[in-house]
């Protein structure tokens, strides 16, 4: 089902000027994004835009706004004499960092955060391989020092500030691989940590292990040692994988288990 959110859309969509419009459409796809991927309104639904002007409050302009992001991203099909049809998981663009966001945000959280650690541990340790061949210099000094601040800010327990630092050193690598394919996932990466941290799926201090890996990866990369570098990210995707193995497993039980 669609839920009204009357609170978050005030007054009369049509009269607001360009950056209320703005804001709403914001809200309302976020709302009905986030809807579409928890389930709450089924796959292979029909949805029409009265009534979508209806739940919502607000404009038939910013509804068919945010029905054209939706439908680029798969989540939607409009048909002529049909409506709105809900596509299935199928269909969406699975790499959208917004599709990701609200995956993230549903019941289904964890079999979202487990396809994307399979995807990380195929891409990144071959990134790192990459990354020793062609980085320069500079980046890898830098890539060091940030290792080194992870490090500090891990031990410290300042979970904000190492999230911002594991988000950039992921970042840095995936670029430094030279690969531009490769480079485009650093925003995937982004959600799931960020994902990881906004619904305590971390722990407060990270394993020192991991602090340790993210800096032998640093460390072989600025020594061009291609081998060792993806043998150490190997080892931050299976230790990440430990950390959510208990997680993923109670998803996975019965009612009353």
């Amino acid at each position: 089902m669609l839920y009204r959110v009357k609170q978050s859309f005030p007054g009369g969509a049509p009269t607001q000027p360009p950056a209320a419009e703005a804001g709403l459409h914001a809200r309302v796809l976020d709302h009905l994004g986030t809807a579409i991927c928890s389930g709450d309104v089924a796959a292979g639904s029909v949805q029409s835009i009265d009534d979508l002007v209806d739940r919502y409050q607000v404009s038939r302009s910013v509804i068919r706004e945010v029905l054209r992001v939706l439908a680029s991203m798969g989540l939607i099909e409009t048909r002529r004499r049909v409506g709105i049809m809900i596509q299935p998981a199928e269909a969406w663009s699975v790499f959208d960092p917004q599709v990701i966001r609200w995956r993230l945000a549903s019941d289904g959280r964890m079999a979202q955060m487990r396809s994307i650690t399979e995807l990380r541990t195929a891409i990144e340790p071959y990134a790192a391989w990459l990354a020793a061949e062609r980085i320069d210099d500079d980046e890898a000094s830098e890539l060091v020092g940030l290792a080194a601040k992870m490090w500090a800010a891990g031990k410290a327990g300042d979970e904000a500030r190492f999230l911002t630092l594991d988000i950039d050193f992921h970042r840095r690598l995936l670029a430094a691989s030279g690969n531009e394919m490769f480079a485009k996932l650093q925003l995937i990466v982004a959600e799931v940590l960020a994902g990881r941290h906004h619904y305590h799926l971390m722990p407060h201090y990270p394993d020192e292990e991991a602090l340790r890996l993210h800096t032998d990866v640093a460390q072989a990369i600025q020594r061009r040692d291609g081998e060792r570098a993806r043998r150490a990210m190997v080892g931050i995707m299976e230790q990440g994988f430990a950390e959510m193995k208990s997680l993923w497993a109670r998803t996975a039980e019965p009612d009353g288990a």
